[in-house]
């Protein structure tokens, strides 16, 4: 794993951008500071998500988070130089002689599918359980990112609760104007905090696990393709490149999502 610039990039951009555009106006920073409208927003979206996903799964959600600033990486070129040296061992050694290096692999879905290797599987009932255990864990993985995704939905609404009850707290005081300050101030930086939560944080959170998971899925699925093409004992040549194509779509597959 290695840090991710632009994630921190992109939200220090977002607090100097509203707080920047706050000051140039000239109006005051301590206006958007509001601890009965951050109450509201941040409670309301919190116990809206807790009761509306398992545990566990919210749970996974939370481990998600430093994927956002500190995302696995998945090398291509890694992947595929690995899968050629298994080749060559299989080829001079047999697949026996991949037991081996079988502890030496970091990655566990690959550990994996070369422990299939090893014991001898059909290649399509390697690709089978591979394919399988791959889609179950986009789909775990999926779950987590969407919890953000929910966040994202439920905060602009709380914002809009937290900014009708600041009005039913001007409305109930329009005798005393000394009191009127507070309530209209609630109403809109609740509003603020709602929407601005949604926008610049869970949302993006959401995005951006979601590329991550896509992009994982990409390079475990060539692997799947480089182990079965051991297992059918392929030229080391032709499964580079088979493998090479897989290269070419993880590079069109990152310009899209804006990855690098």
């Amino acid at each position: 794993m290695r840090l991710d610039a632009l994630s921190i990039v992109g939200v220090v951009l977002a607090f100097l951008a509203i707080l920047g555009g706050q000051y140039w106006e000239g109006g005051n920073l301590s206006a958007l500071v509001n601890g009965p409208a951050l109450l509201i927003v941040m409670g309301g979206t919190l116990g809206a998500i807790l009761l509306q996903t398992p545990l566990n799964t919210f749970l996974r959600a939370a481990r998600l988070l430093f994927w956002v600033f500190r995302a696995p990486r998945f090398d291509m070129d890694v992947g595929i130089s690995q899968v050629l040296q298994w080749s060559m061992i299989a080829r001079k050694e047999g697949l026996l002689g991949l037991e081996n290096i079988e502890d030496r692999v970091k990655d566990p879905f690959s550990r994996k599918g070369l422990s299939l290797l090893v014991d001898g599987g059909e290649p399509e009932n390697i690709r089978s359980i591979m394919m399988l255990e791959l889609e179950m864990q986009e789909q775990y993985l999926q779950q987590g990112a969407k919890v953000y995704e929910a966040m994202g939905g439920y905060s602009p609404t709380i914002g809009i609760i937290g900014a009708v009850m600041g009005l039913i707290h001007v409305m109930g005081n329009l005798s005393d104007p000394s009191r009127l300050g507070d309530g209209i101030a609630t109403a809109f930086v609740a509003t603020i905090y709602g929407v601005g939560m949604a926008n610049l944080f869970f949302l993006p959170i959401a995005g951006k696990l979601k590329n991550t998971i896509l992009l994982q899925s990409h390079y475990r699925e060539m692997m799947v393709e480089g182990i079965i093409s051991v297992a059918e004992g392929e030229n080391p040549r032709i499964i580079e490149n088979k493998l090479n194509g897989f290269k070419h779509q993880d590079a069109d597959l990152r310009i899209k999502l804006g990855r690098t």
